[in-house]
């Protein structure tokens, strides 16, 4: 082997900035969560008649900022981490790669600016408005060429699996955004999608559901068939496996759209096609998270000590979660129940928190000691780490049963009738039912922002506070035999 590839220059000091954005960011939007999730549980306290505080002006705040900055930065600092390591090369145009760390903080602040305004494209996920877009497809655009250069000059033959997900969600994100924003601009702050109707809507849960799908699962993905090995120290369970998984999810998910728009205007035969896809995705999802949790053959007792292996593992069970649960809201006669109800908040954070949240602060444990040279590649403490998970772990059930609960109530109540056909229940009187569900919510999300403040300690004193050197026994120290 040559010394190219045993010593290669890594660049990881854009690595190093977009992890370090990722606990800040991580924290912020959920406390934003935490607070407009006060305002429903405890509204006399959490009232406010300032229109930027309100709940509709802080709920894509809160969205915007956990997905595309917390989520949007743990995939770029996995990323260029990752594709450097398994192609055995420094990062492609290093001066792009700084362009994007910084072109997405400004994105990420223009939309702090904007949506507490009420300035917003009104699309789920995908509210920027037309400026903001343009420069968030510049940045996505740089992305990609990093990363694809990158693996075009890598000195190892392979392209290891993980940079297969990460491809493909760079490919199909970049697509979707473009296509979903495409906008008349009336004004700086104002513009008219380009689609209208039926069409608008199909367009926008093309786009919406495929954030998911690939931004928040094929990517994470990604991370998952690198870090969980690595923290296992095993190989991965299969890899035949591994690409049949790519390739039946990435065929599969750009068509679940539809199962967005049940009992709509959307032509029945589409919203069938939308149902269908989403049910045969549980194959390959199901295939991901197994070949994952499987990889850990032989080295369960792990988990008793290392709780960032804790952390990728658990996600793992609520992706597995999580990918049930969505194939079987998709069929319509559960979806008649579920739809609008808190039951989907529930089955979105199970996701959210989950899956994507855990498995970004387990990967953001891994590599942030390597990153700023800690010898024993730990985190300073690994008992906050311990404490961290659980909080994380609790607050995750806490929100996902209290929505699940709160979800299956308000639908049962929405369609209970009398015998003359009146509602059995006002609107009011299901609102007033949910009101325990809303305050155990608020209180789980309570816990994921101590655990996230507790990380931000352990990462500033693991960054800026040195490790004590290894003292070695003298003679005189030993015990005697």
């Amino acid at each position: 082997m040559s010394e190219a590839i045993k010593h290669p220059t890594y660049r990881y000091d854009v690595v190093r900035k977009f992890a370090i954005m990722t606990v800040i960011w991580g924290l912020i939007g959920m406390s934003v969560g935490v607070y407009i999730a006060c305002q429903l549980a405890f509204p006399n306290v959490f009232y406010t008649e300032i229109p930027w505080l309100t709940f509709g002006r802080l709920r894509p705040l809160h969205t915007n900022t956990v997905i595309f900055a917390f989520g949007g930065c743990a995939l770029f600092a996995s990323v260029y981490f990752v594709v450097q390591r398994t192609c055995q090369t420094a990062l492609f145009a290093p001066a792009l790669a700084q362009f994007t760390f910084w072109g997405w903080q400004l994105v990420i602040i223009l939309g702090w600016i904007t949506l507490p305004q009420g300035i917003t494209a009104s699309k789920e996920y995908a509210e920027f408005e037309w400026p903001i877009d343009i420069l968030l497809a510049v940045v996505w655009i740089s992305f990609g060429v990093v990363f694809f250069g990158t693996v075009m000059k890598r000195k190892a033959k392979h392209i290891y699996v993980a940079n297969w997900f990460f491809g493909a969600f760079i490919i199909t994100v970049g697509l979707i955004h473009v296509i979903n924003s495409a906008a008349i601009p009336v004004t700086l702050t104002k513009s008219y999608s380009a689609y209208s109707g039926a069409m608008d809507a199909m367009v926008q849960w093309w786009y919406g559901h495929n954030a998911v799908g690939f931004l928040l699962t094929t990517g994470f993905l990604g991370m998952m068939y690198y870090f969980v090995p690595k923290q296992a120290d095993r190989p991965v369970y299969s890899y035949r496996l591994s690409i049949v998984h790519f390739w039946a999810l990435i065929s599969l998910y750009i068509w679940a759209g539809p199962h967005h728009l049940h009992y709509t205007a959307l032509p029945n035969w589409t919203q069938s096609v939308g149902m269908a896809m989403s049910l045969i995705l549980f194959a390959p999802s199901w295939g991901g998270m197994i070949n994952g949790i499987m990889t850990l053959s032989g080295a369960w007792q792990k988990l008793r000590t290392d709780p960032v292996l804790k952390f990728l593992v658990v996600s793992l069970s609520f992706y597995g979660m999580s990918t049930f649960e969505g194939p079987m809201m998709a069929i319509k006669t559960v979806n008649a129940l579920s739809h609008f109800t808190d039951w989907t908040i529930g089955h979105v954070h199970s996701g959210a928190l989950g899956w994507v949240a855990m498995i970004s602060v387990g990967a953001m444990y891994h590599l942030i000691p390597q990153m700023y040279g800690r010898r024993s590649a730990n985190m300073f403490s690994t008992q906050l780490i311990n404490i961290h998970f659980w909080l994380a772990t609790l607050g995750t059930v806490l929100y996902i049963a209290s929505m699940w609960v709160n979800g299956i109530l308000q639908g049962l109540m929405w369609r209970a009738f009398n015998d003359d056909g009146t509602l059995t229940y006002s609107f009011i009187e299901s609102v007033e039912a949910s009101y325990p569900g809303h305050a155990i919510r608020a209180i789980g999300g309570m816990l994921w922002v101590t655990g996230m403040l507790i990380m931000t300690y352990n990462v500033w004193y693991t960054v800026n506070v040195k490790e004590q050197p290894v003292r070695t026994p003298k003679p005189a120290d030993q015990p005697a035999a």
